[in-house]
């Protein structure tokens, strides 16, 4: 008899090894795909706000079971692939927009008053690049247009910030 209720429990701990290893596991991947949440939130820093909150499973301090660990796992899946889908749109738009500016610049007739920003093309800072005729009305009349560039952040932007 004690060789049986020995048996028992030690398949007891045999089950709780595995559901150890199962939450190690688990773990491990939430903890990967949290790193690589937070890669794909640096890449976007500026450009993009993603979605990086995380809701509590309970109000209270406890252990996890291996459904809300799986259910956390699969919420954080969804949520890298989210992110790269709007990282895709957004380095596409921005890609679209570097050729449009590199149109615009090759001939600023053809997109008269169009402008473009530093923000539109992806790249960091102020500024913009504005298809504008050369001599105001008397440009416009005669087609002398050209694309000027703005000098970056305007001063009252710049007040503004150091106010607050």
């Amino acid at each position: 008899m004690p060789y049986m209720l020995e048996r028992g429990l030690r398949s007891e701990l045999r089950l709780d090894g595995d559901e150890k290893l199962a939450r190690d596991e688990l773990r491990r991947q939430i903890g990967r795909l949290e790193a690589e949440l937070g890669s794909l939130v640096a890449d976007a820093f500026s450009r993009l706000q993603l979605d990086t909150g995380v809701a509590a499973m309970s109000g209270s301090a406890r252990v996890l079971g291996l459904g809300e660990l799986e259910a956390i796992r699969d919420s954080l899946a969804d949520r890298i692939s989210e992110a790269r889908t709007q990282l895709r749109r957004q380095d596409e738009l921005e890609a679209r927009n570097r050729e449009l500016l590199d149109r615009m610049l090759a001939s600023p007739a053809d997109f008269k008053w169009v402008q473009i920003s530093r923000d539109d093309i992806g790249a960091p800072g102020c500024g913009h690049w504005h298809s504008r005729p050369r001599f105001g009305l008397l440009g416009m009349l005669m087609g002398w247009w050209r694309v000027r560039v703005s000098s970056g952040c305007p001063l009252s932007g710049r007040l503004a910030a150091v106010e607050r």
